[in-house]
């Protein structure tokens, strides 16, 4: 409640404490089960200087609160002054940026980032400045992380930013792909397979975007284009929008159950399609080989068709996948 001026949890659980008693004493605070580890002298100091609690005169041990109403405000007033501040200094800089920006020729957009340290910072501040939606290209599993564990990812989900994240089909033969699908469907991001994609890509708002490129001969750092508006970053946004238009959608709720077992026969035939063999969906869905092939023949005698590419061509015309 209180990170916003500098207090962490910690303090805030002190604070509180204290205000729901008219009077509290330090030895009381250091029994209270929900104060358990803090670091009581200090945060209690923290409290005093921030003008939060104060003690008696009369008893250095006992604490009062100070009203929130009275204490908080001028810290907030204080950090509202600072983001003021720092807006109009961000709007300022943009103009300048703008301004310097109508000046530049064609190369002036591509800028080249070397090495993974700083290529990761690029893609958390890609992440970081979305306001609407993030696109990515991922040519294998080092990149495709779960929800949670992608702290940028989570804060640009949180505030509404759409993913579309766009893997080969090799990404699919690590286990727990469509259990990922469908938990980031459920917070905003949408998984689709392809079988070659032409390189790593992550596009911010289809306003900047950086492309990774092929490392020279011997080249130990990878290396990347930050690509700003322009003709070569729409070329990279059609290119992306074009591949995803084609691919195929790893899983969805799905309307297709079958029986007792937890996987649908939808999240079935979409791993079949992706090229995945009887083996690796069976390991994917965590059913049997045996139950793969029982439910595959089941779907095609629902088709009325006798081979699989038929089965396929029949799902997609029926909307199955």
């Amino acid at each position: 409640m209180l990170d916003v001026i500098g207090l962490d949890a910690s303090h805030t659980a002190v604070y509180r404490a204290i205000l729901a008693e008219p009077a509290t004493r330090v030895a009381d605070l250091a029994e209270h089960p929900e104060l358990a580890g803090v670091d009581l002298p200090q945060v209690i100091d923290a409290l005093e200087q921030g003008g939060l609690v104060a003690r008696r005169a009369t008893d250095r041990e006992c604490l009062v609160a100070s009203p929130p109403s009275i204490a908080l405000r001028p810290l907030l007033l204080e950090h509202e002054r600072g983001l003021t501040a720092a807006h109009e200094a961000l709007v300022q800089l943009s103009e300048l940026y703008r301004a310097s920006s109508a000046r530049t020729s064609d190369g002036d957009v591509v800028e080249r980032v070397f090495g993974r340290t700083a290529i990761r910072q690029r893609v958390s501040q890609l992440q970081a400045a979305a306001a609407t939606s993030i696109d990515l290209f991922v040519r294998d599993d080092s990149m495709l992380r779960g929800p949670g564990e992608n702290v940028e990812e989570t804060r640009a989900l949180a505030r509404g930013v759409r993913y579309r994240v766009l893997v080969e089909t090799t990404v699919l033969e690590r286990l727990g792909i469509v259990g990922t699908a469908r938990t980031s469907a459920r917070i905003g991001e949408e998984i689709r397979a392809t079988g070659r994609l032409p390189a790593r890509l992550v596009v911010s708002d289809r306003s900047s975007a950086l492309l990774w490129t092929p490392s020279a001969d011997g080249a130990e750092e990878p290396t990347a284009l930050l690509l700003h508006a322009g003709a070569l970053l729409d070329l990279v946004v059609a290119a992306f929008e074009q591949h995803w238009r084609l691919a195929t959608t790893v899983t969805s709720e799905g309307e297709l159950r079958s029986g007792d077992d937890s996987c649908t026969d939808t999240d079935l035939l979409r791993l079949l399609l992706l090229g995945l063999t009887d083996a690796a969906a069976a390991a994917e869905l965590g059913i049997s080989v045996r139950t793969v092939q029982r439910r595959i023949a089941a779907l095609m005698d629902a088709a009325g068709v006798g081979t699989r590419i038929q089965l396929g061509a029949e799902a997609v015309r029926r909307g199955w996948v």
